[in-house]
């Protein structure tokens, strides 16, 4: 029996299995094209923003070399957050409100955030079809055995081995499929996951230095009072 055969015969248990199996499968591809093409250039495309940005003369004209860098838009929002942090200081709200520091350490927090969760989109959904996806087709495949086994037991005739063979060949395709589900999305996350460490890294590195550039310096501290002059008798 074909694959196609095994799906359009099976029952509705079989056909669910096989459909969830399916979606799974584009699903996971899906995240792993997107997340290929968002760290096709992996570390490097960060650390040539870095370095454009420190090469740069103005905020300004490190947004406009950064366009050209970085593709994925993951170093530019921390260059938007300094400048608006900026534009900030004379505004009535309470974004204003505490010293520069403050400002900028909120502001890059934010951008930090946003980036990082860019980063991390997807993950989930590949280990949670890498974990699921051997256990949804072995579902499929017991089934397909209960089934097989029952269609044996009510037949006539001896129980000879190649009644049994057949049906019990053909289900055990479902946790074949399952492993084909799973496998890629396994590989995916792991590699993935290096890369955005890595990426994660260098962000963090970069805002610590934006704080430091941009922010205040911190005031000095006040000199201890000076201790009274003993008085003689």
């Amino acid at each position: 029996m074909s694959v196609l055969e095994l799906l359009t015969q099976g029952d509705g248990v079989s056909r669910s299995v096989a459909a969830l199996l399916l979606a799974m499968s584009i699903s996971s591809w899906v995240v792993i094209l997107w997340k290929a093409w968002l760290l096709r250039g992996g570390t490097r495309d960060v650390l040539r923003s870095i370095a454009a940005f420190w090469q740069s003369t103005t905020l300004a004209d490190a947004e406009q070399r950064l366009k050209a860098f970085d593709r994925a838009t993951l170093v530019l929002p921390a260059v938007s957050a300094i400048k608006n942090a900026a534009a900030d200081v004379n505004s009535a709200t309470l974004g204003a409100t505490g010293d520069r520091n403050q400002r900028l350490t909120r502001a890059l927090r934010e951008a930090l955030h946003g980036a990082l969760r860019r980063l991390q989109s997807g993950q989930i959904l590949l280990a949670t079809v890498g974990a699921t996806a051997p256990f949804v087709g072995l579902l499929g495949t017991v089934w397909g055995i209960y089934g097989a086994l029952s269609g044996i037991a009510g037949q006539s005739g001896g129980f000879t081995i190649d009644k049994v063979a057949g049906p019990v060949g053909e289900a055990l395709v479902m946790t074949a499929f399952g492993l084909a589900v799973a496998i890629p999305a396994v590989l995916a996350y792991n590699v993935f996951g290096r890369v955005i460490g890595r990426v994660e890294a260098e962000l963090e590195g970069f805002a610590h230095d934006l704080l430091g550039s941009f922010g205040s310096a911190p005031a000095p501290a006040a000199p201890p009072p000076a201790r009274p002059m003993p008085v003689s008798a």
